[in-house]
């Protein structure tokens, strides 16, 4: 079963260019996360925390957990934000969030801060 996996995988690049695979496909073989965009206002990072929150356990960003310092909503967002994405399958919308998530495929990670 994985023999095959892969052969599917190698025929897929084999016939295709990087840049016309598509996402689920990049995010299979590439490692990403999701980071709240620089430009969101204040009130949408709330926002984001609050839904991301609701749906994933994010006790890492607790006081005292290795997330929580820097604290400011930027930080916690993000992290908030690639929790949710991570575990909803690494989807282009699940990074959406009203468009204010970036996918990224730099390791946002920090300290021992690690994004999953």
């Amino acid at each position: 079963m994985a023999k095959a996996a892969f052969s599917l995988v190698f025929l897929l690049l084999s016939f295709t260019s990087g840049s016309g695979l598509p996402v689920s496909v990049v995010n299979a073989l590439q490692k990403t996360w999701c980071v709240a965009k620089p430009s969101s206002d204040q009130a949408t990072l709330l926002a984001n925390i609050n839904y991301a929150c609701s749906q994933v356990d994010c006790k890492i960003l607790q006081k005292g957990c290795p997330c929580f310092d820097p604290d400011n909503l930027m930080n916690h967002a993000s992290v908030a934000m690639n929790l949710y994405y991570q575990s909803h399958g690494r989807s282009h919308w699940s990074c959406d969030f009203r468009n204010s998530g970036l996918v990224v495929i730099s390791d946002p990670s920090y300290s021992n801060c690690i994004y999953a």
